[in-house]
Parts: C-alpha cells; structure tokens; sequence
C-alpha cells in the first residue's frame, strides 16, 4: 500500500547527501551562513540556583561570534545535571520560542530525570522572526538588509546559533556525550532542527515536531499549509529562490524527503499530531517512509496507514502520532527519549 501511495506524489529520486543540500540551500532555505571568523564564550553560571531540585545547575552563555568581521552574540542556557558518577551526558539542544527554562515546550526536569543534559536558545535572540533582515544575525549577513535570491532565510540563520551551541557543548567533553547530541524543535523550529541536522554531521539525532509543510510533510499530494501558503505569510523563513513554487510543487526538483534523507547515516524522530490538519500527519509520515532508502534501517512500520497512537521507533527513521493538536508536549519529549535510549 505505502508504495503505491509514494508512486501517486511522484516524487524525485534521493541523490548523494552533497547535491540534495546542495538543492534544500539553494532552493528553499538558503545557503547556510559561514563558521565564525573567531568564537568564545562567556559564562554566568547558577543563574537559578537549586535548579530541578538541587539536581542541576542551569548556566547563561553568551556565544561571541565574529562573522565576516564583525561582532554578532545572543544568550544560550546550558542546564547540566550534578551527578558527576554516572559518566557523560547525551544532550539536547532545543531551540526554542522562549527563552524561559523550564518551558511550556520544555519539561526541564523531566528532561533530567532522565539522564539528559539540555542546552537551550530563544531563536528571536538570534534573528527576529519577521522580514526585517537589518536586525542580529541577518543585520550581519545583509548589512543593507537585501539579500540575493540564494541568501540565507532565518530558518537557516537559526540553524547556524544551533550549530554554535554545539560548538560550546563541545568544550563541555567531560561531561557531554558528544555522540549522542540531538537537536529539535517544534513547528517552524521543528523545520529547523531538521536543516540543523543536515547540514551538520555533528549531530547524532534530530527530532521535528509538527514540521509540516517546508519541513517533515513531502509537499505534492499535501494537505493544509502549502508552499503558496507560508511563503505568503512567512516569505522571510526561507531564500527567495523558493518563491517560484508557490502552487507550482510538481515543479519543485526535490520535496522534503530531501531533508530527513540528508541526516542519514544518522538518526531522525519525526512527531505529527492527530488534530494537526495544517502539518498533515500523512504527508508527514510518506515523508519519513521516501527518506528511509538513504539510511541503513529505514522506517520500520506496518504496509499501511497509521492510526492515531502508532509509534514506530525501531528504524533510523522514527516516527508518532498522539492525540491531540499542535504542541510540543510532554508526550512528545517522553517518545523523543525512548527513540535515544533505544538507539544508544
């Protein structure tokens, strides 16, 4: 049945990793900013003292970056668990709407109880979340705030801050498993955990909540949002480049199982949710099944369509679907956790 669902999107062929990003960069989301010229790091430490009970210390970072000469910084929270006996510490790294820590979107202590440490960032500390392109990161890659038709969105410009919270929990090897770092995100954030992800290898894991359309859904045959939809009202998140395919997907050279594939050799958990029509859960499950030939234990499912409940977690592709709408519950983190720990 899946196979004659895949064949009815008409979807193009996976390619090597290199040429499907090189597609997602220059077609949809831009091409990533460049590795800062000089980076450092400045630490606040116990800012929130007997965090999660006495369990851990919660950290502000400022990340000081230069990039293509000038000076550009924002805050990330890095919240580490005490317990020094029990070795090294897989880690999320969450990027966020909040800056706030605990989170409607981040069970903090949960996420301790766990075994986990988690470094956080508020994704506006970055870049606004509008089409202003003079302010933080965007003000440093488009001083005049025109970019070219190929320059970087902000899902791409969050992505990039993801990827320097990576570079500090690097300097955290004593108490970090750096083979084991996930990052994620919910809706637009859940997009860019998963462009975090493929295009840095450093990460292990990531995991997209309700992603939907220019995410996890695979966009011909879909359902709610579309790309002439979000490129209406969130033209900024991506290059102008992608503009063009607005109602014209059957034109696109790619579709989103470009994204998930471009994470293999490594591991991706992909959350829908069943009241979240506008992601369309089904879109976003085909999506997960066209990505499984790159990975070498793609999706393992049933041959027919999921119901509300189902949760397949033994592939290198994971996927679920809850109850309810969309959100970045604690539901989702608790099936976010298992995926890790099985595949650990």
């Amino acid at each position: 049945m899946l196979k004659e669902m895949l064949a009815s999107r008409n979807l193009p062929a996976l390619k090597p990793r290199d040429e499907m990003l090189g597609i997602l960069q220059r077609e949809v989301y831009g091409f990533l900013p460049p590795k800062p010229d000089d980076i450092s790091f400045t630490q606040e430490k116990d800012i929130i003292r007997r965090f999660c009970a006495g369990k851990a210390n919660c950290d502000r970072i400022t990340v000081n970056c230069r990039v293509d000469g000038r000076e550009f910084s924002f805050p990330i929270l890095a919240t580490i668990p005490n317990d020094r006996t029990k070795g090294k510490y897989p880690l999320f790294i969450h990027i966020n709407f909040r800056p706030d820590n605990p989170d409607r979107y981040m069970p903090t202590e949960e996420i301790i109880d766990n075994g986990f440490a988690l470094i956080s960032l508020c994704y506006e500390d970055v870049t606004s979340d509008d089409g202003d392109f003079t302010n933080g990161l965007a003000g440093i890659l488009f001083p005049d705030g025109k970019r070219p038709a190929d320059g970087a969105g902000k899902i791409a410009m969050w992505a990039w801050a993801a990827q320097r919270a990576l570079d500090y929990a690097e300097t955290l090897g004593d108490t970090i498993d750096l083979d084991r770092v996930c990052v994620c995100g919910h809706s637009r954030l859940g997009k860019t955990a998963l462009f975090t992800a493929a295009t840095d290898p450093r990460f292990a894991f990531a995991y997209s909540n309700g992603a939907g359309c220019s995410g996890a859904a695979i966009q011909r045959g879909k359902t709610g949002e579309t790309v002439a939809d979000i490129v209406d009202r969130f033209p900024f998140w991506f290059c102008e480049n992608y503009y063009k395919y607005a109602n014209n997907e059957d034109k696109m050279p790619f579709d989103q199982h470009y994204l998930i594939a471009s994470i293999a050799p490594r591991r991706v958990f992909v959350g829908s949710a069943e009241e979240d029509a506008w992601a369309d859960p089904l879109s976003e499950f085909l999506s997960s099944v066209a990505a499984s030939p790159a990975f070498e234990k793609g999706i393992v499912c049933p041959d027919r369509v999921p119901e509300t409940g189902d949760r397949f977690p033994e592939g290198d592709v994971g996927w679920q679907i809850r109850p309810g709408v969309h959100y970045f519950s604690r539901l989702d983190w608790q099936r976010l956790i298992e995926f890790i720990k099985l595949h650990s």
